[in-house]
């Protein structure tokens, strides 16, 4: 299995590489993407959206779960598949995932998940996993707080819902450094497929 890695040094060259990779794209299609905060998960998919022709506004869908963005009919892409916009950074089993319902929108729509590694697998057995990083990283956990954790008595208690918003906030404000993005195709759906024509491959690993 194929690991294609990309380099780009701005926001902008990552939402372009993210409107190349649009154009493979149809009704369907998952794409799982990982990265730790501030690795510019919805700075890649407002790329794809831009591609796909589907309604702006794309931002974090970190307190709604979803966020659907349909394809506008007198856009410069019309007919095409509606974008859905996932953050799956507080479902913690299959079972959370399965509760939202993904499974009423994943035919006929691009599928988007931010934080999804380890929680949407089970949903397509054709999907792309792009992880992204920062060349300066920064701390992410794999996963929320743990329920029933005890604060660190030196602090004190933390409002609810204070951590969640620290901790799963993809907060983008660092764009403009470099970052590698690394696509893995997974399934027949993406057998063939020359993911060069995204741009110029920095490393390639089977």
């Amino acid at each position: 299995m194929t690991v294609w890695e990309f380099a780009t040094g701005t926001a902008s060259q990552t939402q372009q590489l993210a409107e190349q990779l649009a154009r493979l794209l149809r009704a369907g299609d998952l794409v799982i993407l990982s990265g730790e905060l501030g690795a510019g998960k919805t700075t890649f998919t407002q790329g794809l959206g831009r591609s796909l022709g589907v309604r702006e506004g794309i931002i974090s869908p970190t307190f709604v779960l979803v966020r659907i963005h349909p394809n506008l009919p007198d856009g410069h892409n019309p007919g095409g598949p509606d974008l859905v916009h996932v953050d799956a950074y507080r479902l913690a089993t299959p079972g959370e995932i399965d509760d939202i319902d993904l499974e009423n929108t994943l035919d006929s729509s691009v599928t988007v998940v931010e934080w999804g590694a380890d929680r949407v697998e089970h949903l397509a057995a054709n999907r792309l996993e792009i992880e992204l990083v920062r060349a300066v990283g920064g701390h992410a956990p794999a996963a929320g707080p743990a329920a029933g954790s005890t604060p660190d008595p030196a602090v004190g208690p933390v409002p609810s819902g204070i951590l969640d918003f620290a901790d799963s906030f993809d907060t983008d404000e660092d764009d403009d450094e470099p970052r590698t993005l690394r696509l893995q195709a997974i399934g027949p759906r993406w057998d063939g497929i020359d993911f060069s024509v995204l741009g110029r491959p920095v490393n390639t690993t089977e």
